[in-house]
């Protein structure tokens, strides 16, 4: 796999045997790329679609986690025995309980206990209760009295790398520093230009917050495990579940056909599904084990917030010639704080580049991928730079983009060239759908509701996918066919868009195809949908299980017509020479197809194009109203113009840049985890009450995608890249940039909330008086 992918799957995947035949790319389709609705979409609105929380099996136990209310504490004693008594509970667990010494690894490099005494952070795992109903064992737990030594905390960065900062972890809060990525001379690169700018850049720690919380329902027969999880990768807990209880992986069975959210959080294995494993296996009942909105906000991950320091040299011209950025983030008590600056290397010609980035410890929850991890962050700081050189230039910030668009990545070995770009036009197109020309004309408004649009790039390090990926199609005689294949839906439609494939290819109404997924125990093995892999890694799989299908029967059609294979094609029901037409067969009338009842296609995903990356492309373009007087800003229109390759659905491609787009409002404008600093280390954001996530009324009304097909013939046999990450990647600068074209005023830390808007511009307004005086 490629380096890209590593963080949605640990340790090597299986590798899968090669195609025999790479098909010809699809040239026009009749049914991929159109708006179909989904497949499931009756099971979803009228909720007869199971998500692992609605599990209820005979006699099921309801599990609940007593957690650390401390910001950072050691366990001296844990009294369960008034727990233990009370009605209804049937298991109680605690660090010591027989079968409980687990090791358990938080980040690669260090691990801790299933129920560690060390308490790095709010959240941690305390003790753990199973009863006859929740309520019980929520009972039970407030019944287990704990003994604390509290210890002295630290939260903030800042705060976390100073000398006399208490230690988080052995070894201190500052871990040593990665080597930096360099290319180019860059003081000579600044010497060069004709305009300089720096500029320091925060980012707020962003909770993933998914409709349905973590958690699973636990249940064995004699050996054997059977875990219904709520996970964006069977396979992935499968092995994590086996390898911590030490089983067998065919004595482990994962199944999550649908999953409620999870935008990363739910790409790793969380001690729940361990805790509810050994509660059933010592109860000898199924255990239902799902966590509280609290619980996940504390521990199942976050976007690590970062201070980025970023300058930048450019040309009259607007060539860019030098980058410099330094980064500090954290990822809490275990994980590190990301490397935001994959898009300085990358998304802009420049031939001096240097980047350093630097983790810090600090006394919090760790960090999980959120949704395009670092590069929101990246895309922050670069596009607000991006716009101020402009200005300092004189240039309108689409042409100074333009001009240093690339057409090969920049940071990997031997410069490859990407499969395909539409970066400028996403630019190009995108301005002109947008009516960017005539917005930035228009005199500023009179009155204190300030208007501004504003445009921003990105770009998605992954995206391409890559092996492995096995699919099965089969087809039966009554022209009916089945899917089988390991990836989660995740929410995105992933069960409707390869529906669209296996009837592209043989053409089979999509409600006469049904579809298995997402369960190790009946389907093919699959890597997490993550990193935007989904489409691009199991499309090829699809089709080409499809085409051996197809291929099949037409070798059983050219021996009952008399004629050559390679003469007959497919066209709707019927198998047609191409030469002599009046030459068909009903599909179904095929002599050898009837009498073997089911023909059985393997598709395997072939391996990436040798010297080339594949990588999507985004601009997008906000415009905003600022309130001067109370500091609101609301975002009016958006438009989002993207290279993600060829969709394999309309609709659900646009589905996913209207949620991209959603989140980067929250990004922007609202979002960001509170701590107390001062005396307990507490999240102070943990309810959606106080974590401010947008809604449905803060997204526009006025949203709209202009899809850009590259017709990329390299990148794979379908010609898709992702999409899921680059729809947020650019959203929340191309709202700040907005907001200074409105106000005048820079805003560099996220998120831009109304008493940071009323500040910035008092401070501006206080700059100019001053400058006057």
């Amino acid at each position: 796999m490629e380096p890209t992918d590593r963080y949605y799957w640990d340790g090597p995947a299986p590798e899968t045997p090669a195609q025999s035949s790479t098909p010809a790319p699809w040239k026009d389709t009749t049914i991929v790329g159109k708006p179909v609705v989904r497949v499931d979409a009756y099971d979803r609105v009228t909720g007869s679609a199971i998500f692992p929380s609605d599990v209820v099996l005979p006699d099921m136990l309801h599990a609940a986690v007593l957690w650390c209310p401390h910001g950072h504490a050691m366990v001296k004693h844990v009294d369960t025995s008034a727990a233990e008594k009370m009605p209804g509970v049937r298991a109680v667990l605690k660090d010591g309980t027989p079968g409980t010494n687990i090791p358990w690894f938080q980040s690669r490099g260090f691990s801790s206990r299933l129920f560690d005494p060390h308490c790095r952070y709010e959240g941690e795992e305390v003790a753990a209760v199973a009863a006859d109903t929740i309520y019980q064992a929520w009972d039970a737990l407030r019944a287990i009295k704990v003994e604390y030594d509290l210890l002295p905390h630290v939260v903030t960065e800042e705060d976390a790398a100073k000398t006399d900062a208490p230690a988080v972890r052995d070894g201190g809060n500052v871990p040593p520093a990665g080597r930096p990525y360099e290319r180019g001379d860059v003081a000579a690169g600044f010497a060069s230009a004709d305009v300089v700018v720096e500029r320091t850049y925060t980012t707020p720690c962003e909770l993933h917050h998914p409709a349905e919380l973590h958690g699973c329902v636990a249940k064995w027969d004699g050996s054997r495990l059977t875990v219904w999880e709520s996970t964006q990768g069977v396979y992935a807990i499968q092995n994590s579940v086996a390898a911590a209880l030490n089983l067998p992986l065919a004595n482990v069975r994962v199944i999550g056909h649908y999953m409620g959210g999870g935008f990363g959080s739910k790409l790793s294995t969380g001690k729940y599904s361990i805790i509810a494993a050994l509660m059933a296996k010592k109860t000898g009942r199924p255990v239902r084990l799902f966590l509280t909105r609290e619980q996940v906000a504390l521990t199942m991950g976050n976007r690590p917030p970062n201070t980025i320091w970023l300058k930048a040299g450019v040309r009259r011209d607007g060539t860019l010639v030098a980058l410099e950025s330094r980064s500090r983030g954290t990822g809490g008590a275990y994980a590190g704080g990301g490397s935001p600056d994959f898009l300085i290397r990358e998304l802009y010609l420049c031939p001096n580049v240097r980047c350093e980035n630097q983790d810090v410890y600090i006394n919090a929850g760790p960090q999980r991928p959120f949704r395009a991890p670092g590069h929101p962050q990246g895309a922050w700081a670069l596009e607000q730079m991006m716009d101020e050189l402009a200005a300092r230039l004189g240039m309108d910030p689409i042409e100074l983009r333009v001009k240093n668009v690339p057409t090969f990545s920049q940071s990997r070995g031997g410069n490859p060239p990407y499969t395909s770009t539409l970066l400028k036009e996403c630019l190009v197109d995108g301005a002109k759908s947008f009516g960017w020309t005539e917005a930035r004309k228009r005199p500023p408004a009179a009155g204190h509701i300030k208007r501004g649009v504003g445009v921003a790039a990105g770009m998605w390090q992954g995206g391409g996918g890559s092996p492995p990926s096995t699919a099965i199609v089969k087809l039966f005689a009554d022209g009916s066919a089945n899917l089988n294949m390991g990836a989660s839906d995740i929410g995105c439609g992933t069960k409707t868009w390869a529906a669209q494939i296996v009837s592209e290819e043989l053409g089979v109404p999509l409600d006469r195809i049904s579809i298995e997924h997402a369960d190790t125990g009946t389907t093919q093995f699959a890597t997490p949908s993550g990193g935007s892999k989904t489409v691009p890694t199991e499309s090829p799989a699809i089709r080409a299980a499809a085409i051996q299908v197809k291929e099949q029967l037409m070798a059983m059609a050219a021996e009952q017509l008399k004629v050559p294979a390679a003469d007959l094609e497919l066209r709707g029901s019927e198998v047609v020479s191409k030469s002599e037409p009046t030459k068909k067969v009903a599909v179904g009338a095929i002599g050898g197809f009837r009498s073997r009842g089911v023909v059985v296609g393997v598709g395997y995903r072939g391996p990436n194009p040798s010297g080339k990356v594949a990588n999507p492309f985004a601009a997008q373009f906000a415009e905003v109203e600022v309130n001067a007087l109370t500091g609101e800003i609301r975002v009016v229109r958006f438009l989002a113009a993207h290279d993600s390759g060829r969709p394999m659905n309309e609709k659900t491609y646009q589905n996913q840049v209207f949620g991209g787009i959603t989140m980067g409002i929250g990004f922007a404008l609202t979002e960001t985890r509170v701590m107390d600093r001062e005396h307990r280390g507490k999240v102070l954001t943990q309810s959606l009450h106080d974590y401010k996530m947008p809604t449905a009324l803060d997204a526009p009304a006025d949203k709209s995608v202009v899809i850009l097909d590259p017709h990329d013939t390299e990148v794979n046999t379908t010609g898709a890249k992702g999409i899921g990450e680059p729809a947020t990647i650019p959203t929340a600068p191309a709202i700040a940039n907005a907001v200074f074209h409105a106000i005048g005023v820079r805003l560099a830390d996220a998120p831009m909330h109304p008493v940071r808007v009323l500040d910035a511009l008092a401070d501006h307004a206080g700059a100019k008086g001053r400058k006057r005086g």
